[in-house]
């Protein structure tokens, strides 16, 4: 699937039930894209999510890496997403994963071109998490 904001090939995954409400569309399968970070709906999903193209640093754990993904989706606007925002990265902070450290990443690896500042997004979540 291409990211239908900059061509990239996305990285479809399954998203669970308790999660659909914040993916487009309320779908079951949801695409992340590894360049600028937009979140769409999907088709299908394979079995086994590549999360390793949006970043080394995501984690490979799917109880850690749908909710994670569908968060870094949700970036561009806190305003709008702050009650998903603070559900999502809970759920991955609980299956063992520090997403600000995985956001911090994701920007020092470069390659990324999300319509927003990555860098000042991970601030203001650390903000919103303390």
């Amino acid at each position: 699937m291409e990211c239908p904001d900059c061509g990239a090939s996305m990285v479809a995954f399954d998203v669970p039930v308790e999660y659909r409400e914040h993916v487009p569309e309320s779908s079951g399968r949801a695409a992340l894209c590894p360049s600028c970070l937009a979140l769409a709906s999907a088709e299908s999903a394979p079995a086994e999510p590549r999360f390793d193209r949006i970043s080394d640093a995501f984690p490979t754990n799917e109880a850690a890496a749908v909710p994670l993904a569908v968060a870094v989706g949700l970036l561009d606007s806190l305003a709008l997403h702050r009650p998903a925002l603070e559900e999502l990265l809970g759920a991955a902070e609980r299956a063992g994963v520090d997403p600000l450290l995985v956001l911090d990443r994701l920007h020092a690896q470069g390659g990324v071109q999300p319509g927003f500042d990555l860098d000042r997004r991970r601030h203001q979540l650390q903000q919103l998490l303390d």
